[in-house]
């Protein structure tokens, strides 16, 4: 019996050390979230619930991902890496990083958008660019006028919220 039954595929190693690590993320937050104090109040949901949550979700990814290290189809070679995408992404990271302080939430992380959308295959800055502003404008009133957690604030943070 050659060559029946059998693939000759073996098992992926970077997926036991992508499980290895997100079991231990997940391990490290489900012992921190038992340090949180629990004041969960009459809500019964408190400070140390979503990282307990995150870190079960974590302990899941562990085991899809170990699963998929045996099971999965594992090519001799792997495609070959694009390098466009990746530097889009990283201009945009970059742009964010650098325009953060001085013009606020909304202009650098719309900017980041479009660089993201870019490096996706979107390669319209005319629609890009406003959806990214819109959304991030709409972040950053969500964070700063509902629940009270202070963003950088640039031009357009205080022509609408004021200073």
């Amino acid at each position: 019996m050659t060559g029946h039954g059998q693939s000759g595929r073996r098992p992926d190693g970077a997926a036991f050390v992508i499980a290895v690590l997100l079991a231990g993320l997940g391990g490290l937050l489900l012992w921190e979230s038992g340090r949180i104090p629990n004041n969960a109040g009459y809500a019964g949901v408190g400070p140390g619930d979503v990282p307990w949550l995150v870190g079960l979700g974590l302990l899941g990814l562990a085991v899809w991902t170990l699963v998929a290290g045996f099971s999965g189809p594992v090519t001799d070679t792997p495609p070959p890496q694009q390098k466009a995408p990746v530097l889009w992404i990283l201009a945009g990271l970059g742009l964010q990083l650098v325009l953060l302080k001085p013009l606020g939430f909304t202009i650098a992380c719309g900017l980041l958008f479009a660089c993201t959308a870019t490096a996706f295959g979107k390669r319209n800055p005319m629609l890009t660019v406003p959806v990214g502003l819109v959304f991030a404008f709409c972040v950053y009133a969500v964070f700063d006028r509902i629940l009270q957690l202070k963003l950088p604030a640039g031009p357009v943070e205080m022509l609408f919220f004021g200073g």
